[in-house]
């Protein structure tokens, strides 16, 4: 028995459907390799970024960049790896100072400032690194390279984002280093009129905001045996806290902290306009 040939519109009658739909074609494909194509040009510009911050900076739902980069193998160039930090005070006896993060929350800039410091190894010594952030705006308004880790360099940190700011905090918060609790910082702070404030020793955590800070800094910046000068590592230093503050989306905003800072100012100024 000879077989039918069935046609579209005899299909489509049997199947209820109107017979331009058996034409149609999704349109999704090309609008996934449009935004594949957004997403590996934000993660070319920055390379430690996972769907989280690829969706804040394309606007675009987490899951769908996690599924689009999963689809595509897209990952991250950067991984995260392991801080080096400078050693512990254990043997040092407890402060009396108390921690204000524990009992107050900034909600200005300049209220609370936090403060650490860390070292690379670059060619045959050590160089430090260290930096204040404005536990509000997450923004890192001082910081200062030596390469030593006596007072004066969180001093030089400190002055350096007096200088930058225009002020100085309420607060400065930090762990109970050797640097931080000695009398030449502490009539810094007096001078400015801020009061000190301190982690619990062996609790890093209480000073997460530098810890993590600290933690996608060196993991961005890379090996530094790529450089071959001192004036190279403080110039690739530089700019990654540059980067830092006006171009990588820090989670707590889902923005850099420049462009946060800088909605509080106009919403500041709105405010006082109206």
């Amino acid at each position: 028995m000879a077989s039918m040939k069935t046609t579209k519109t005899a299909l489509a009658r049997k199947l209820g459907i109107s017979r331009s739909s058996l034409y149609y074609k999704p349109k999704k494909p090309p609008l996934d390799a449009q935004d594949k194509n957004k997403i590996v040009a934000v993660m070319a510009e920055h390379p430690a970024y996972g769907a989280r911050r690829v969706g804040w900076a394309l606007g675009m739902n987490r899951k769908k960049a996690k599924r689009l980069m999963r689809l595509h193998g897209l990952k991250p160039k950067i991984r995260r790896g392991c801080r080096l930090t400078k050693p512990d005070d254990r043997n040092r006896p407890e402060t009396r100072v108390v921690n204000v993060l524990k009992v107050s929350c900034p909600i200005r800039p300049n209220v609370v400032w936090a403060g650490d410091f860390t070292y690379f190894w670059f060619v045959d010594r050590f160089w430090h690194l260290a930096t204040a952030i404005d536990v509000y705006t997450r923004e890192i308004v001082g910081w200062h390279v030596a390469n030593h880790h006596t007072t004066s360099l969180i001093m030089e940190a400190f002055q350096d984002a007096v200088r930058r700011t225009g002020t100085g905090p309420t607060y400065f918060h930090s762990d109970q280093g050797s640097e931080y609790v000695s009398g030449g910082y502490e009539s810094l702070l007096a001078s400015h009129g801020t009061t000190p404030s301190h982690s619990r020793k062996g609790s890093p955590w209480q000073n997460g905001f530098q810890e993590s800070f600290y933690s996608n800094f060196k993991l961005e910046l890379g090996d530094v045996k790529r450089l071959n000068r001192v004036g190279e590592l403080i110039e690739a230093i530089h700019q990654q806290i540059r980067y830092y503050n006006t171009r990588r989306i820090h989670s707590a905003h889902k923005m850099p902290p420049s462009a946060f800072k800088e909605r509080l100012a106009n919403k500041t100024t709105a405010l006082s306009a109206a």
